[in-house]
């Protein structure tokens, strides 16, 4: 068996796109294939295959990052030939030698839908994913609600119950720290068992800074006394508006202020012309999903984020 990238191959795209999308996880369209390309989104060298003696790719793995990107940030598709006895194996080995090349373990988002669980078929090409993954290093795994909104929804008007004002990196740097606390956030729960409050909050401030999203369209919210309610961060991904990060520090929550914090945020994108916003959020964080549900969010899918544990 051979595990390469296909830096070496001029045709590397096109094999890329011969590979059979088949199995009932859902792969990328030829069409979206040939977009990500373009947009330098997906790459030579960070498409690999696994081939045989006889050169027949049985498997291939495609990593996706930002145009500027110096390493992948996540694996967006993976496919084994369902002729393969064992597609963990394969795929694991897959994994472990892109990781090798790549210095790193991006993650791996599996689009899914709701009732995947309830698909026999679906949950078993579902398992053997999660099983490469573990061999691979990946073994946190985070179930998250996709979410959309779109202009047929609506935007709630202000009330007046929070000012929005904008804030110095500092300022955001506490409201991230605040905002950590009590997170129902799965993600940061991990994160917080090997990082302080405060390398959390510059971690986190470092990556939205580094999103699509403009930095002038962060937010603080305040209380007409001016107290603190927490933030907004308005963000976007190559391909669309999102809701970033938001949140209440732990001394509001309760109130509902969530609500008038996500509705600040649909406002601004929409008043920008925004046909489409997304968010996650993760399926155990029952507040943020009902606070998404009452905005006139709806959810399209359900995402299978597996990771590397924070700090390996």
């Amino acid at each position: 068996m051979r595990f390469s990238a296909a830096t070496a191959d001029p045709a590397a795209l096109d094999r890329a796109l011969a590979h059979p999308a088949d199995g009932p996880v859902a792969a990328l369209t030829p069409d979206r294939i040939r977009e990500e390309f373009a947009g330098n989104r997906m790459r030579p060298e960070w498409t690999w295959f696994a081939e045989d003696d006889d050169g027949r790719v049985l498997a291939r793995a495609l990593w996706w990052g930002r145009s500027d990107s110096e390493r992948p940030v996540a694996l967006d598709c993976l496919q084994v030939r369902s002729a393969v006895e064992d597609p963990a194996a394969l795929a694991a080995a897959l994994l472990e030698a892109g990781h090798t090349a790549f210095g790193g373990r991006p993650g791996y988002n599996v689009s899914l839908p709701r009732d995947w669980r309830a698909r026999p078929g679906l949950a078993e090409a579902v398992a053997w994913r999660q099983e490469a993954a573990r061999r691979a290093g990946l073994t946190r795994e985070i179930e998250r609600l996709r979410y959309e909104w779109t202009p047929a929804a609506g935007t709630a008007r202000p009330t007046g119950k929070l000012v929005f004002r904008e804030g110095s990196d500092e300022e955001f740097l506490d409201a991230f720290v605040r905002l950590s606390r009590g997170s129902l956030d799965l993600a940061t729960q991990d994160e917080l068992r090997t990082l302080t409050e405060e390398q959390l909050a510059r971690e986190d401030l470092a990556f939205y800074r580094d999103c699509p999203g403009e930095r002038s369209w962060w937010r603080l919210a305040h209380l007409p006394d001016g107290t603190l309610a927490g933030m907004a961060i308005p963000s976007a991904t190559p391909y669309h508006r999102n809701v970033g990060y938001l949140g209440v520090v732990p001394e509001q929550r309760g109130k509902g202020l969530i609500d008038e914090i996500l509705a600040e945020i649909t406002r601004f994108h929409a008043s920008a012309g925004a046909e489409r916003i997304t968010a996650t959020t993760d399926t155990v964080n029952l507040p943020m999903a009902a606070a998404f549900d009452r905005a006139g969010y709806e959810v399209t899918e359900i995402r299978l984020v597996l990771e590397a544990p924070p700090g390996t």
